[in-house]
This record gives structure tokens, C-alpha cells and sequence, in this order.
């Protein structure tokens, strides 16, 4: 038995994560390999005497959900992965991925055993290609509008002019006036039958969740709207109730849900409007609002507007068209999170809806 355990010891000393013994009554490290040294940077024989300097160098955002992790953890309830940020001393945040669980010994006591990993480069690579998904949902709701704005246009000109022009026939020009319009409205059709696609396919994907830091991923989808405010003149904001609120969600389906939210307010908003993206965080629940000033919606269409192919379907104010789609599919992503969708409308009134989340 004992060659077994030497041997065991001696494939943990090789692994390139951290593998860690701790016990809970006696409240120590009873075992660390030799990771510990390169991914932590501190010393294996001293390891019980670092404990607290590492706690302390936890993130001030992750302190609490690390105390709640290690609670569960203890009373057998924690089953996923954890994500936790240390503050290197020079102030930079090194990402760590923490797999750990309950070991019963023969003696009748319970330590805790796991694995430490440094995730700091996927990390970062992970959130720079969310940061990029995020502005591409947002810019593609910015172009359906700043594109197919030009064409219906176009296309309501030459419309006119078809109609002017039938005083004095001339079937060539009529046939050229005539492919103009086709080939707007197929344009129009085609932009935004891509940006419907993109979210369409967002509810046919298993979650992956992750706990994400909403202030910090909205203000940009934010941040990419008011920098286009001129064009579409409307204007954006976004109110937060603290510096940061952390939610668990698959940010990638999240964010589009919010883009959609917001690109339904662009559609139903006259020029000059407002349009506001609340966060703010309660006991357990994080909310997050979308409003706008915009025509509202009438009160014979409240009824089934989350149902597919609603009846509350209906064209923007620019022409924008609708598959009566979009708000099943907020609906289904809102519910796969844990959380619910409501909204609140009156005609010439705006209208406010409403997403309420785990914390």
C-alpha cells in the first residue's frame, strides 16, 4: 500500500497543475506538489504559512462568491469548475480554474482535494473574442438600420418616380425603375433576414455558462451604440447600481438577447428618442431593463407577444420588418438562464421590459 502512494505522490509531483490536500477540521494544507511553486510562485514548505497572504490577494469582486464556493464545497454541494481572480503584486489579475472535492478518509475525517489551474492566457483570449462578439451583435443591429434605411428610401423614390413617369410611358425606363425597387427591397429583406438568422440560431446551443461581469460587458455593447447615436439620432445610456454586478450566463447568447432588446426599442423609437439600459442588483437577483421612449405597444398585443410567430407582430418605423420570432426567442434564452422576462407599454408611452436573473 505504501508503494502506492509513493508512486501516486511522485505522478502529482510531474502534473503541471497545482494538486492540493486540505483539512477541513484542522483547517491546513496537508499536502501541495510541486506546481504550487510555478503557477502560485510560492514555496511548498510554507505553503500553510502563505494561505492567508493568497486569500488575501483574491480579487475584491471574488471574495464572497469564493467563501460561498468553499461553503458549498464543504457541506457537498459543489459540483462545477471555479473561476477565481489573484492580484499579482503588481496589481495585474492572474486567472485561476479550481476543480475540487470531498475526500473521506479512513480515520473518519474529510479534507478537500483538488486542482489548480493558471487560465490567465485563455482567459484573456476568451474574453477579447466575447468583447468582439458583443460589438459584432450590436454593429450588425447598427447597419440593418444604417443600410437598409438608404435602400427604403430608394426605394420609395422610385416608386414615385414609376408613378410620376406614367403620363409619359416608356417601357424601358419603366423596366429599369421597376429592377431598382425589386433589387432595394430584396437588399432590405436580405439584411435583415442575416441579422435575424445570427440570433435565431443563438437558442439552438446548450449554455455555457460562465460568471461574467454585466457592467462591464454591457457598457460596451453601450459604449458601441452611442458612438453611432448621431447617425441613427436616438440616444443611449446606460444607469448601473454598482461599479460591478456578476451574473452566471452564457455571455455570447446573453448579449444578443440585450442587442435584440435594443435593436426592437431603434425600430419602435422616433428620431430624437431615448433608449436606457438599466443593471441593477438585489438579494440573490440581478435585473436588467431595456427602455425606450418609443410608440409603445398597443394593449390588444401584450397578450402572446413572447409567443411564436406573435401577433404583435409588425413593421418598425422605417420600414424595418418583423418575423414575429425575436421575442419567442428571448423568452426561451431569458428562461434557460433560471430567470423571467416581463415588460410594461402604453401607446405614445415607451415601453420598459424587464429581465430578472439569478445572481
Amino acid at each position: 500500500m505504501l508503494d502506492h502512494v509513493v508512486h501516486f505522490q511522485h505522478l502529482m509531483e510531474e502534473v503541471s497543475s497545482v494538486f492540493f490536500v486540505y483539512d477541513l477540521a484542522g483547517c491546513r494544507v496537508t499536502y501541495v506538489n510541486a506546481a504550487y511553486e510555478q503557477v502560485l510562485h510560492g514555496t511548498g514548505s510554507q505553503v500553510n504559512e502563505e494561505l492567508p497572504d493568497l486569500v488575501a490577494r483574491l480579487h475584491p469582486d471574488d471574495r464572497e462568491y469564493a467563501a460561498d464556493c468553499f461553503a458549498r464545497l464543504a457541506a457537498g454541494l459543489l459540483r462545477e469548475e471555479v473561476e477565481l481572480r489573484l492580484l499579482t503584486p503588481e496589481g495585474q489579475e492572474q486567472w485561476l480554474c479550481v476543480r475540487a472535492f470531498l475526500h473521506q478518509l479512513a480515520d473518519g475525517s474529510t479534507s478537500v482535494a483538488g486542482f489548480i489551474d493558471d487560465i490567465s492566457v485563455k482567459k484573456q483570449y476568451y474574453q477579447n473574442a466575447e468583447k468582439f462578439n458583443t460589438k459584432k451583435n450590436s454593429t450588425l443591429e447598427i447597419l440593418s438600420h444604417d443600410l437598409a434605411g438608404p435602400l427604403r428610401l430608394m426605394q420609395s423614390l422610385t416608386e414615385q418616380l414609376r408613378h410620376q413617369l406614367q403620363a409619359h410611358p416608356d417601357p424601358q425606363l419603366q423596366e429599369l425603375l421597376r429592377i431598382i425597387a425589386v433589387t432595394c427591397r430584396e437588399s432590405t429583406d436580405l439584411i435583415h433576414d442575416f441579422v435575424d438568422n445570427e440570433f435565431m440560431e443563438s437558442s439552438n446551443v446548450e449554455l455555457k455558462r460562465e460568471r461574467v461581469n454585466l457592467v462591464e460587458r454591457v457598457g460596451i455593447m453601450v459604449d458601441n451604440y452611442c458612438r453611432t447615436q448621431d447617425k441613427i439620432d436616438l440616444h443611449f445610456l446606460l444607469e448601473t447600481s454598482e461599479p460591478a454586478i456578476y451574473a452566471s450566463i452564457d455571455e455570447n447568447k446573453f448579449m444578443q438577447v440585450l442587442n435584440n432588446l435594443v435593436g426592437n426599442a431603434i425600430k419602435f423609437t422616433p428620431s430624437g428618442g431615448h433608449i436606457r439600459v438599466g443593471l441593477s442588483e438585489k438579494p440573490g437577483q440581478v435585473l436588467v431593463t431595456v427602455a425606450d421612449t418609443g410608440i409603445g405597444i398597443p394593449a390588444d398585443l401584450h397578450e402572446g407577444l413572447f409567443d411564436k410567430f406573435t401577433k404583435a407582430r409588425r413593421p418598425g418605423l422605417r420600414g424595418e420588418k418583423s418575423t414575429g420570432l425575436g421575442m419567442s426567442i428571448i423568452h426561451t434564452i431569458v428562461q434557460l438562464h433560471g430567470g423571467r422576462i416581463w415588460f410594461e407599454s402604453e401607446v405614445d408611452q415607451g415601453s420598459t421590459f424587464y429581465i430578472e436573473l439569478p445572481a
